[in-house]
């Protein structure tokens, strides 16, 4: 609010509007900074998630595949764990009033479609803001 007695408080009082107009961001201003958003936020369709390899034949050493095998089915465990949850009455508080699930750190482990954008399933390996 501007202080009484000045320019701004005057223009204020006579045109509210204008001055409220005047202190937001311009069309295009906005319409870049949304834009930049979407796109360092999308995830790229050769997305590779957690717990996925872009090549089975990544090694040929037993015990690194035995470890890569294990902390996937530990995914698959927190995935489950996850769905669980998300229909169990007791934890409402997931849904609040859209009924929307969580998905947030879901491992999403069987999604090999390699479909970009805003999913909100699957950790990726990279990280986008």
């Amino acid at each position: 609010m501007p202080d009484p007695g000045t320019p701004e408080f005057a223009e204020l009082e006579t045109n509210p509007d204008l001055a409220f107009l005047k202190t937001i961001t311009s069309q295009l201003q906005t319409l870049l900074g949304v834009s930049l958003i979407e796109i360092l936020s999308r995830h790229s369709s050769d997305e590779l998630y957690l717990g996925q390899r872009e090549y089975p034949d990544w090694t040929a050493d037993a015990a690194p595949l035995e470890a890569f095998k294990r902390f996937g089915d530990k995914l698959v465990e927190i995935e489950n764990r996850i769905i669980e949850m998300n229909v169990d009455k007791k934890w409402r508080n997931r849904f609040g009033p859209v009924k929307m699930p969580y998905t947030l750190l879901y491992p999403n482990t069987s999604d090999y479609s390699r479909v970009g954008g805003l999913t909100g399933r699957g950790i990726p390996n990279s990280v986008s803001i």
